[in-house]
This record gives C-alpha cells, structure tokens and sequence, in this order.
C-alpha cells in the first residue's frame, strides 16, 4: 500500500483511535496532535501558541484587521502544518488526523468516521475528559462546529460531506474495530 490516508471525524467518533488502529495494521506512521509540536519545530513558532490557536479559523475581524499589516496567526499555523502534511505524504504512507489534510493530500485515501450524537456523547463520557456530563453535549456540538468552521474556511468545501470521501464510516454502529476492518477491506482493493 503505497498510499496516504487521511482521517476525518465527528469529535467523539473514535476516529483518532480509529486512525491508530489502521496505521498498527498497515504499519505504517500516524500522524495526529504530534503535527502541532512538528510544524511548531519546523515554522519557529512555540508548540503551546500553535495549540491554542490551532483549528480556529480567523474571524472577520482578525482577518480585516491583519490583512493590510501582517498575515493573521492562525493562516501562518494553517501553512505551517499544511508544509508539513504535504513533506510528510511525500515521505511515503502514513495517517494522517484532520488539519484539512484529506485536501492538502489530494491524491490520499479519504476516510470520515462519524456516529450518531448520543454514541459521542456516550463514548467521551466513559474516556474521564473532565467535562461534566451534563455539558458533553454541548461541548460535543461545540468542537464539531469548530472544525466544521475551520475546514470551510481554509477548504472552500462542506464538512463532513459523503461526497468528500471515498469512505464513509459509522463508528456507533460498528465500532472503532469494524470501521478498521472495513477500511482495511477497502484499502486492500485500491490500486497504486
């Protein structure tokens, strides 16, 4: 398999343990929050900056703001860790976890785990978040919306959509595992 596969996910849709599983069984890297620290390295920017401000889209505000003086903080992170995704898939086969990577990699294998909201509000409960269980919901809808919001503005695409993949994959109803075997099964019969 000579391919890089890109993940994306509902927030609570196991698509990171997903995404761990997949690269184990095909052994090859994954590449997750560890791409903050890398691209912090690689662009001389502090790993903790680029974590608070990673997977926030700018506002119109900073956008108007920045644009006539210097580039906006969080699209000299976006290029930063788009560099890097894209050294990273010439390097050979890899994971790679969000970060509009499906489209920064656009010759990648597109998978998207997602699950129905009370199975992601089921599965982040049982993993001690330290979100209080009344709130997971919302904090649920919140992340989602976040990502939703950075991905269309750094893509010009619509999150989450079907036609976006070439694999779409219900995690609550067949569990991490099975959307690995299912992967593994379609993987299996791409051609290089």
């Amino acid at each position: 398999m000579n391919k890089v596969i890109t993940v994306s996910r509902q927030f609570g849709s196991g698509g990171r343990e997903f995404g761990i599983k997949l690269a184990h069984e095909l052994k090859i890297p994954f590449y997750d929050k560890d791409l903050i620290s890398m691209a912090a390295e690689d662009s001389n920017l502090s790993p903790e900056f680029m974590k608070h401000y990673e997977e926030s889209a700018p506002g119109l505000f900073s956008r108007t703001l920045y644009s006539y003086y210097q580039m906006p903080m969080t699209d000299q992170i976006y290029i930063a860790q788009s560099n890097l995704i894209k050294r990273l898939a010439k390097e050979g086969p890899c994971v790679l976890i969000g970060r509009c990577s499906d489209v920064i990699v656009e010759d990648s294998i597109k998978i998207y785990i997602h699950a129905p909201l009370e199975k992601r509000v089921e599965r982040k409960l049982a993993m001690d978040t330290g979100v209080a269980p009344e709130k997971m919901e919302e904090h649920i809808k919140a992340t989602d919306k976040k990502r939703k919001k950075y991905y269309e503005y750094y893509t010009d695409q619509k999150w989450g959509m079907a036609e976006n993949h070439h694999l779409c994959l219900d995690s609550g109803l067949i569990g991490v595992d099975g959307c690995v075997d299912c992967a593994l099964s379609y993987i299996s019969h791409v051609k290089d």
